[in-house]
């Protein structure tokens, strides 16, 4: 119990913009860490469905409210999901060879593709939100998540790329992550069988995560904290968009 206790911790400080109110580390528990973060995301999912909530109360022009709801995830986290993707598309979308790709990700140097992804990621989500009608709060508080969910079980059980820390400490155990496989099946069934089709934004975020996980994969040679952000920021775009289309 006390190991789960300082996972979760360690979790929310790597991988939340809040900042954390409980400073520990402890290396034993660095295997369970990853498989917090389906909590970190229902933190994440409630504030950003408290934007949303708060946007409508206030009555802010939808274009204020499109910017706020689609920066709201990329802050929330801190922006390390969204440094990933930017990291994969300019890798990813330089068509060189895989060792060249796997370089080029860990270049720091911003690069034209990075700018690129990230214009039409902002247009793409700003667009979603500035046509959405009457969204439901429920699928909004757990598409992050499901997403989440889909990233602890991509990196527990995937194939790490070989210069990526999951190589290492985060996949020393090999027994499936329990918490979030349930948590992926809860968030994905409970608002469907509540809501029907409104329901299905969670759904729709896995989908676009594995699509997402699989190709930046296969691309890069493997999994990495990179290739994670790459296809949870996508993912979220999916869910984005089935909430509001649907």
């Amino acid at each position: 119990m006390k190991q789960a206790w300082y996972a979760f911790w360690m979790c929310f400080g790597m991988f939340c913009g809040i900042p954390c109110p409980v400073k520990i580390w402890d290396e034993e528990a660095r295997p369970r860490m990853i498989s917090c973060l389906p909590l970190v995301g229902g933190v994440i999912g409630g504030l950003w469905a408290l934007a949303l909530w708060l946007c409508r109360l206030l009555t802010l022009p939808a274009g204020v409210t499109a910017a706020i709801l689609c920066a709201a995830p990329w802050l929330l986290s801190g922006c390390i999901h969204l440094d990933g993707y930017l990291d994969c598309c300019d890798a990813i979308f330089s068509r060189r060879d895989p060792e060249r790709r796997r370089e080029i990700l860990k270049d720091p140097h911003t690069g034209s593709f990075a700018v690129i992804g990230m214009a039409l990621l902002a247009m793409a989500g700003c667009g979603l939100w500035r046509s959405a009608g009457i969204c439901a709060y429920l699928p909004l508080i757990l598409l992050p998540v499901v997403t989440r969910a889909c990233a602890a079980i991509a990196v527990s059980r995937m194939k790490p790329m070989q210069t990526s820390q999951y190589a290492g400490g985060f996949q020393k155990s090999k027994t499936p992550p329990a918490l979030p496989v349930v948590c992926l099946a809860l968030g994905v069934i409970l608002p469907a069988a509540l809501l029907g089709l409104k329901g299905l934004a969670p759904l729709a975020g896995a989908c676009g995560y594995w699509i997402a996980v699989w190709y930046g994969a296969r691309q890069l040679g493997g999994v990495s904290g990179d290739v994670s952000g790459f296809a949870l920021t996508l993912g979220e775009l999916a869910g984005v968009a089935a909430l509001t289309l649907l």
